[in-house]
């Protein structure tokens, strides 16, 4: 068997199966062997297994195989299946299921693949579904420890950021409600055939066992968490009001201001216990 992390037997095994690399599903192959060895050493553990997203021609998957009791991978391209059979043809713990990871059963393949195993997530997401994926998998309460994941550098930016910054969002208070983030490392461009036209950057989600806060009703919370960040430029005020789900602009300004918060504050400028605390007080 080839070296994966070789580009030019990623280019023999493109020659040898006819495939062409498609831009529509983000496929940019990884071949740097060290940031390979940081995803399998913050992902796989101890006598678990790994629940891999989007294999490509399965060099992360071989190298989870090698720590894991047993890696799926999950795969949406048909044409990638024959080229996986002959890369994973020596590691027989490993298995490949097609299908889109945001239509499977995640919690049925969970239980029927891994039983009371402890598992964790890797996965290197294309760019354009990252956000959806990573909403998929923390929206659903599955019994993983951990998610690492390769994405752009400007959505790790914006899933590690604070309140007050230009990153700040929606999809930080999801992540950070349900997990605790930290950066595992930075990749180039040219780690990867083809080169994407940006850097990626790994970060480990590791899932708590209590959520950040505890609002009082979790789906208000997360339509607050919408409201607050869809019109960034208007007050906080302004931007519930026009959601037209918590109540008149008086009301709004009411619970605000007895918050001690100002009439004009932003949104992006409140952290995630603040804006669990509006929406406890929004809720009653």
């Amino acid at each position: 068997m080839g070296n994966l992390t070789d580009p030019r037997f990623i280019r023999s095994l493109c020659e040898k199966y006819n495939f062409r690399f498609k831009k529509g599903l983000g496929q940019n192959f990884l071949h740097d062997s060290g940031v390979l060895d940081a995803i399998v050493e913050a992902a796989v553990p101890e006598g678990g297994g790994a629940l891999e997203i989007g294999p490509g021609f399965g060099v992360l998957t071989q190298a989870l195989s090698k720590g894991a009791e047993k890696v799926v991978a999950v795969e949406i391209d048909d044409q990638l299946l024959p080229v996986l059979s002959e890369t994973l043809a020596e590691y027989p713990n490993a298995k490949v299921i097609s299908g889109d990871v945001l239509k499977i059963d995640l919690e049925k393949l969970v239980k029927e693949e891994f039983g009371d195993m402890p598992v964790s997530v890797a996965a290197n997401l294309p760019y354009y579904i990252t956000t959806p994926i990573l909403l998929q998998l923390l929206t659903k309460n599955l019994p993983f420890l951990r998610i690492v994941v390769m994405m752009q550098k400007e959505v790790a930016d914006r899933i590690m950021a604070k309140e007050g910054g230009k990153d700040y969002g929606a999809l930080t208070v999801a992540v950070q409600y349900r997990c605790e983030v930290s950066r595992v490392c930075r990749v180039p461009a040219s780690s990867f055939v083809p080169p994407p036209k940006v850097d990626s950057e790994v970060l480990c989600l590791t899932l708590r066992k209590t959520p950040l806060v505890t609002p009082k009703d979790e789906d208000f919370f997360f339509s607050l968490i919408k409201a607050v960040f869809a019109q960034r430029r208007k007050t906080l005020v302004n931007g519930l009001a026009n959601a037209g789900k918590f109540g008149s602009k008086e009301k709004i300004s009411s619970v605000v201001e007895k918050m001690g918060l100002s009439p004009t504050v932003r949104g992006e400028t409140l952290s995630i216990e603040t804006l669990s605390a509006l929406s406890d007080a929004l809720y009653e």
